[in-house]
């Protein structure tokens, strides 16, 4: 079975409970949909979580958040397949796998795409305090470029996207923090989104990063609660 969770940012007291409901074992997988929190600090914080996660039966699938490293910035990280895609991993952790960015998986049956990376609203707040903040949190060029030549490859049809924020015109606005300055947030990738979504035929569309849960039209937004991988 699939399953799929919003940003869990180094704390997966979720997953207790999920294993003790749900009896999971090695051939499920737990999508996140960003910011995970496993490649944060780059130091032995992350190597708890990490042996925490990998300790649980099922795979953990991770999408770029905005709240992380790229695993290509980690010399420790090596590529393989997985379920028709690459992913990143670490030979330590055969059950932590995050997603490159464009690649399109094959979960049950359903052609999935994974779309990683957003900006940082606190990005200021983050680098006045010394708090890490990661530059490349955005997709590049070169990763938009690779998105849209692989929902090309597929006429643009899909079944699935996974992401980490969404459209432009889907963006939770009732829940936007009251001290930002609207102004002076990049939106650059939701307003990139947009033109994917509007391009694309595909019957679902997940995301995190706004620490809400909603559900409008073919869009559903995933924070804390756990579902079930599925295109109605």
């Amino acid at each position: 079975m699939i399953y799929l969770t919003g940003d869990t940012h180094g704390d997966f007291e979720r997953y207790l409970e999920f294993t003790n409901k749900i009896n999971p074992t090695d051939n499920d997988v737990m999508i996140v949909l960003g910011d995970a929190g496993l490649n944060y600090y780059g130091d032995d914080r992350d190597t708890y979580r990490k042996q925490f996660v990998n300790n649980f039966p099922f795979t953990t699938f991770c999408i770029h958040g905005n709240h992380e490293m790229r695993p290509f910035d980690i010399t420790s990280y090596k590529f393989k397949e997985f379920c028709g895609g690459k992913v990143w991993f670490e030979e330590e952790y055969p059950n932590l796998l995050f997603a490159k960015d464009g690649e399109i998986f094959n979960f049950g049956g359903l052609s999935c795409i994974v779309i990683g990376g957003a900006y940082s609203v606190d990005k200021y707040y983050r680098l006045a305090r010394g708090w890490n903040w990661f530059e490349n949190e955005q997709p590049s060029a070169e990763i938009k470029e690779y998105v849209e030549k692989q929902l090309a490859s597929h006429n643009n049809k899909i079944d699935i996207v996974l992401s980490h924020t969404c459209p432009l015109k889907y963006e939770p606005t009732e829940v936007f923090l009251p001290m930002i300055e609207q102004s002076t947030v990049d939106n650059s990738t939701e307003r990139w989104l947009d033109t994917i979504e509007e391009k694309i035929a595909y019957s679902k569309w997940y995301c995190g990063h706004y620490h809400t849960i909603k559900k409008i039209d073919k869009m559903q937004f995933m924070f804390e609660d756990i579902d079930i991988l599925k295109i109605s």
